[in-house]
Formats: structure tokens, C-alpha cells, sequence
């Protein structure tokens, strides 16, 4: 099955592949044979329909092109064995040639993954945050415990900065009260910035009974982000008195029987913590560098691809929300970089086209450096993907199984390794000059036997 190769662009191909007759033959007497078994032929049984009623009936054609689609698949695959190229999409495929009984032609354009040269891992260098001062995250973690275990008695006063109050709200727009802009018997700590803005500023004050009118942009309902007279009234006032951070406060609160031990615990997660974001910044400037220093053309096509497979996840995402862009990007505030829709989708775009590079450099990261992985190493995946979706990892290895997700995922194992070989050899610094070491632990024991059964 003689095919030739044409370099279209450093990351395109073109595939010229020729069918012989005689390797077509097997796929057109299948051919014949399913169209038998469909059509009725008076004088005939079904299944038992010469190939020249079928010619006469159904016409050669299309007999000849059930074959041919059945032949594409396994021809193509025995081309890109003998060229050895690496495709990275779905091929374009076009019948060039058809001469009944003698051979088809077709081509087949596909992008693949163009030819590079691996940068010097030990020349990569970044600098990450350095830990920072965790005192503060410990007192606020603990005022948080204290106020979640707080008292509150009632009182006959005024609401003050910390009370906890219980308010109603009414919004209007041209002195008409809107719909959905009502609510009762809200429970409000007097100070909270998150709720209204001017909230605060109009509860302090009030004493249970009283209103006051404000002005401000509405946060939910359909009139969300208009701005509206709001009426807040205070029907009850209470004091809140918070407990002491002492060893009854700890057993109540934790596991522990002493402050001391309480504390210890919590400043442990919390440098965890740090440390696992260090880390996780680490490996992204580590990628970032990499991406940077190796330079080749991004197959174009896979790149489309790629995106517009991002674009539409994002979209289908929001539709199940029931949101917008516009609507999802005000909400985000602060935890989205993007200001506008078109920024937005720039930075997917820019995102997708970095990893595609990443993963193609890591892919011959594995190829040059002969990268194996163990059972174990699935096993983890397994069980790490089971915590991820509250699973088992028995679920995990049926749900890889029955969507055929094995090559996949071994690839993903791959490339994680792979990551690993550039991670050990580049140098990660924090802000002060100090080695980070953002290498992900490998257990030194074998994960479990039922694990690795699975």
C-alpha cells in the first residue's frame, strides 16, 4: 500500500496513499455482503443477492464507496507507520483517484508535530513567592472559629459595628417597589461590607423599629448591578459576645485539648498550604520558561481546534448556570484578570495555544527520554482522580475502561514524569534567594494491593 509523504509547512503533512484493488477486494465483498442482507429482491432471499443485482439495483458506486470508507481508516494508519510522522488531529481526507478494478488514490492532510530542539533544562531559572508571614492567616483563622461559636443576646439599643441584626429590605425604582427586591427577617452583622454597599453605614444607629433609606446597586434578582432606593428597617438588635481562645474554646472548636495544640495544627495546614501554592506557582513559571526557550511553529489547524474546543466548554458551562460572559465576568470581580469579554477570550486563546506547545514538548520529552511508567503509577492516578471525584478508584479504572481513556491518561502519566525530568534540573528561587525544592513527593511504598488491582 505505497503512500508518499509531502512537507506542506514545518507542522503540516500531506499524505499521497494508493489502495490496490486486491487490498480493496476484502472490504467490497463485506460491502456486498451488508447491502445484501438490507434490500429485498423479488426472486431472491434476503442476504443471498448476487454483487450484479446489487450493481443493477443499488448502484456500483455506491457499493464502491461503503468499501473505500472502510478502507481509508486502516490504510491511513499503515501510512503514518511507514512515514513515521506523529499526526495530531483528524486528517483531511480527499479521493483522488478511483479506477474500478485497478486502484484508489487519496490524500490525506493532517497537522503534525513539527521537528525541535529540547532547550537546556538546567539553563531554566524562575522565582516564585516567598512563603509568607502566617501569623496573620492564624489570628484570622481563629477570630473566624470565635465568631462562628458566638453568643448573642438581645438588646435595647442602637445596632453598632458587630451587633448582629436583624433587618428587613425593601428596593425601588421610581418610587415603584420592585418584584424581587423584598426581603425579611435577614441576619446581618453590623460592619459586613459584602452584603450592600452602605449597608453598614445605614443599619448603625438604628434601633429595633427604625428605618432608613440609602442608595445602592442591587446584587442579585433581575435587576441586578441597576442602582435603587433601598429601605432597610431593624427589627431586632443583638449583642454578640465572643468566646476566649483558651483550652475550652480548642475542645470545643477541634480535636485537640489545648490551645497550644490547636494552634500548632492550624499553623501546620496553613504552611502547608503556602507551600503547596509556592509549588503550584513554581511548576507554572517552570512550563512558562520552558514554552519560552523552545521555539517552533504551533500547528495551526490543532491549535483552531483546541480552542474552539475550550470556547465551546465555556460556553456550554455557562449556559447550564443560566449566565452570560458579561454576567459571570461581573461576578468574578477580582478572581478573573479579564475586563472585558474580548480580554476574556484573548487570554483562553493565548492559554489554549501554551499548553498545546507544553504538551507537544513534553510528548518529545518522553520520546527522547524514554519515559516508563509503572502500575503504580496508574494506581495513583486512579486513586488520586477518585479523591478528585469522590469516587472509588475501582470507579475510576471501569469508567477509563468503558470510555476508552487508558491511552490517555498513560499519556497524561507521561507527561507528568516528563515535567518532573525539566523540574529537577531547573532552578527555582524564592523572592529572597532561597532554593525552593517544587517537586512533587513520591511515596516510597507501594500504594495498595486493592489499588493496584484496580
Amino acid at each position: 500500500m505505497p503512500a508518499t509523504l509531502e512537507q506542506l509547512s514545518p507542522s503540516r503533512v500531506k499524505l499521497t496513499i494508493e489502495i490496490p484493488f486486491a487490498d480493496l477486494r476484502p472490504h467490497l465483498n463485506k460491502a456486498y455482503q451488508d447491502i445484501a442482507a438490507q434490500v429485498s429482491v423479488p426472486g431472491f432471499r434476503k442476504g443471498k443477492v448476487p454483487p450484479a443485482i446489487i450493481d443493477q439495483r443499488v448502484g456500483r458506486g455506491y457499493v464502491l464507496q461503503e468499501a473505500i470508507n472502510a478502507a481509508l481508516s486502516p490504510a491511513y494508519a499503515q501510512a503514518i507507520a511507514e512515514t513515521e510522522i506523529t499526526p495530531l488531529d483528524q486528517p483531511d481526507i480527499e479521493i483522488t483517484k478511483l479506477e474500478d478494478n485497478d486502484l484508489v488514490e487519496f490524500t490525506a492532510e493532517v497537522d503534525v508535530r513539527p521537528d525541535f530542539d529540547l532547550p537546556d533544562f538546567s539553563a531554566l531559572e524562575v522565582t516564585v513567592d516567598a512563603l509568607p508571614d502566617t501569623q496573620a492567616e492564624l489570628e484570622s483563622r481563629l477570630e473566624l472559629l470565635r465568631e462562628r461559636f458566638a453568643t448573642s443576646v438581645e438588646v435595647e439599643r442602637a445596632a453598632a459595628v458587630g451587633d448582629l441584626a436583624n433587618i428587613s429590605l425593601q428596593a425601588r425604582q421610581n418610587g415603584e417597589v420592585i418584584e424581587d427586591g423584598t426581603s425579611e427577617d435577614v441576619i446581618y452583622v453590623v460592619g459586613n461590607q459584602d452584603m450592600l454597599e452602605g449597608l453598614s453605614d445605614a443599619v448603625v444607629g438604628l434601633g429595633a423599629g427604625q428605618s432608613k433609606e440609602f442608595k445602592a446597586s442591587l446584587v442579585g434578582g433581575s435587576h441586578e448591578g441597576e442602582e435603587a432606593d433601598i429601605t432597610v428597617t431593624v427589627n431586632k438588635v443583638s449583642e454578640r459576645t465572643l468566646p476566649e481562645v483558651d483550652d475550652e474554646f480548642a475542645s470545643l472548636v477541634s480535636e485537640f485539648d489545648t490551645v497550644a495544640q490547636m494552634r500548632e495544627d492550624l499553623q501546620t495546614k496553613i504552611v502547608e498550604a503556602a507551600r503547596i501554592e509556592q509549588m503550584s506557582q513554581g511548576r507554572d513559571r517552570v512550563i512558562d520558561q520552558l514554552v519560552a526557550k523552545t521555539q517552533f511553529e504551533l500547528p495551526e489547524r490543532t491549535a483552531e481546534n483546541e480552542i474552539a474546543d475550550r470556547k465551546a466548554g465555556i460556553n456550554n458551562q455557562l449556559k447550564q448556570a443560566g449566565l452570560t460572559l458579561a454576567t459571570y465576568l461581573e461576578r468574578a470581580g477580582e478572581y478573573t484578570q479579564a475586563q472585558s469579554e474580548e480580554e476574556f477570550w484573548a487570554q483562553l486563546e493565548e492559554s489554549a495555544r501554551k499548553s498545546l506547545k507544553a504538551q507537544l514538548i513534553l510528548d518529545k520529552i518522553v520520546e527522547e527520554g524514554s519515559v516508563e511508567i509503572s502500575e503504580n503509577d496508574l494506581g495513583r492516578m486512579l486513586v488520586s482522580r477518585a479523591m478528585e471525584n469522590g469516587s472509588t478508584p475501582e470507579q475510576e479504572a471501569q469508567h477509563m475502561v468503558e470510555h476508552n481513556h487508558f491511552n490517555e491518561w498513560v499519556s497524561q502519566i507521561r507527561r507528568n514524569k516528563a515535567l518532573e525530568t525539566v523540574i529537577a534540573a531547573a532552578t527555582v528561587k524564592d523572592e529572597n534567594g532561597n532554593i525552593v525544592d517544587i517537586a512533587i513527593p513520591v511515596p516510597e511504598e507501594d500504594i495498595d494491593e486493592d489499588e493496584g488491582e484496580a
